[in-house]
């Protein structure tokens, strides 16, 4: 089983934990043979770390951009969860400004209107992949992170929600480099 997010409005009261230990429960009586989350110290649209850790959770695996797979196993076994490793191959296949996306959270929207605004602001056509399958996402994602990620000409400009403002800067930027490499 996979937690995608962990909010809570009120920290330091166990809400965070009882819904960790739900989820456990969950995951046991469905027969599953543990429970992984993805971390990033980044950015606070992935769960943190730290409440995991010390719900004894393990960190198994890391990928680019700071990205942390841990896992809560119910029996020890060598079989373990790993992040994929083309990662370079899956970012090289963007040129154009793309979003991929999944519905996941209800913060993408939000987050993709922002980076439209900003790349109409700079006349740059965006191409939007809503991934709809788990396959789709092994295939695509270019992080770890399947809900959100934005690249430009091969490079990731982000995985989590951006002001229009920081938009334009990174779009700005990539193509100042690219005119330059030119």
């Amino acid at each position: 089983m996979v937690i995608h997010c962990l909010w809570v409005s009120q920290t330091g009261k166990g809400y965070g934990t009882k819904l960790i230990n739900k989820c456990l429960q969950d995951a046991k009586s469905h027969s599953k043979r543990g429970v992984v989350v993805v971390t990033n110290p980044e950015t606070s649209w992935t769960p943190s770390k730290d409440i995991f850790l010390k719900n004894h959770f393990k960190l198994v695996d890391t990928a680019p951009y700071n990205f942390e797979l841990l896992v809560y196993q119910f029996e020890n076994s060598s079989l373990l969860p790993v992040f994929p490793a083309n990662w370079d191959e899956r970012i090289n296949k963007f040129e154009n400004l793309t979003i991929l996306r999944s519905f996941q959270c209800p913060y993408v929207e939000v987050a993709t209107e922002n980076i439209i605004m900003g790349a109409n602001e700079l006349g740059i056509d965006v191409k939007i992949i809503d991934l709809k399958s788990r396959e789709e996402l092994m295939e695509l994602s270019p992080t770890p992170y399947g809900i959100f990620s934005v690249v430009f000409k091969g490079k990731l400009i982000s995985f989590h929600r951006l002001t229009v403002h920081s938009v334009m800067k990174q779009l700005k930027a990539l193509m100042k480099y690219e005119t330059v490499k030119d």
